[in-house]
């Protein structure tokens, strides 16, 4: 008796395609979105695949017939001169500060706001008000109000109390900006956080008092913990501003005092000494890091909203 065995006949996967009346339902579902769509691109992406062609090119604007073509050059004059290496150290240490100020300010306002007591609603918003401010009005009140050495609120009070009167930008003009940005960007940290304190579990929290944990014990095993997240998002939104932060430099010290960061160079490249190639490639070194911090964001979002998903 022979035993007989039969190949396994081979299925080609069926192919579903949509019918057209899907296809055309899922275009009319879009179409509202693409002139929006297309005037992104056209306001964003084309001028700076213009910048990032001119970037390119040894072109200054008060000998325009002089212009060639120039490779690399430009980034790696950016890269090699002293005042622009100058100027990307301010910038990482004027992002740096605030920053770590802002986050360490917004972490005890969030605190602080996170309990009860009477009138609450009202000292929130008095202390979201100084982000809603306009950057440069903030800076001229800074700079004004608060600086000045004659009429300066700070030197008021020292004079009340017969204290100097320095001068506060002359004085220390890199922690005269920061302050400023420090002051207008404590109140982001300060949501950032206070939603990740909101977003604790009381009941754990509950359990600890239940078992004789204190306040700092509680602080530092559950809610620091928790708040790591928060910590690095307020951390990383907030580096991607500051870096780009021009309205506070360009205010209060004029880029003058060693104050000038990335983009105030920029701006004198391009303004004043007229080099479109030079200023364009270091405005194209900026998006770059501003890409690179972005997508550390976007991560630590998308981290975020799993972890929510997970708990619900």
């Amino acid at each position: 008796m022979t035993a007989t065995t039969t190949a396994p006949v081979a299925t080609t996967p069926v192919r579903t395609t949509r019918p057209p009346s899907a296809r055309l339902r899922a275009w009319a579902t879009r179409a509202p979105l693409l002139p929006a769509l297309i005037f992104m691109i056209v306001v964003t992406q084309l001028p700076f695949v213009a910048t990032l062609v001119i970037s390119f090119f040894d072109w200054n604007a008060l000998y325009p017939d002089a212009r060639h073509f120039a490779g690399l050059d430009n980034y790696s004059e950016v890269l090699t001169d002293a005042d622009l290496r100058h100027s990307v150290w301010t910038t990482v240490l004027l992002t740096a500060a605030v920053v770590l100020a802002s986050l360490v300010l917004g972490l005890v306002l969030a605190l602080l706001l996170d309990r009860k007591f009477k009138g609450r609603g009202v000292v929130r918003t008095l202390l979201i008000a100084p982000f809603l401010v306009v950057p440069v009005a903030a800076a001229l009140l800074w700079k004004h109000v608060l600086y000045n050495p004659e009429y300066g609120l700070f030197n008021g009070l020292l004079h009340y109390v017969g204290g100097p009167q320095p001068d506060w930008i002359s004085n220390t003009p890199l922690l005269a900006v920061e302050a400023s940005l420090v002051w207008q960007w404590t109140p982001f940290m300060m949501l950032i956080l206070l939603a990740g304190l909101q977003s604790r579990d009381h009941e754990q929290i509950e359990a600890a008092r239940v078992d004789g944990a204190s306040d700092w014990q509680i602080f530092r095993h559950l809610t620091l913990p928790h708040l790591r997240r928060y910590l690095e998002l307020g951390a990383l939104l907030g580096s991607i501003y500051i870096v780009q932060n021009f309205d506070a430099v360009f205010t209060i010290t004029s880029g003058g005092l060693g104050t000038a960061n990335l983009p105030y160079t920029v701006y004198q490249s391009f303004y004043q000494a007229h080099e479109n190639g030079l200023a364009s490639a270091a405005g194209v070194l900026v998006v770059i890091g501003s890409i690179i911090i972005a997508t550390f964001a976007l991560r630590v979002v998308s981290s975020l909203f799993r972890e929510e998903v997970s708990r619900a």
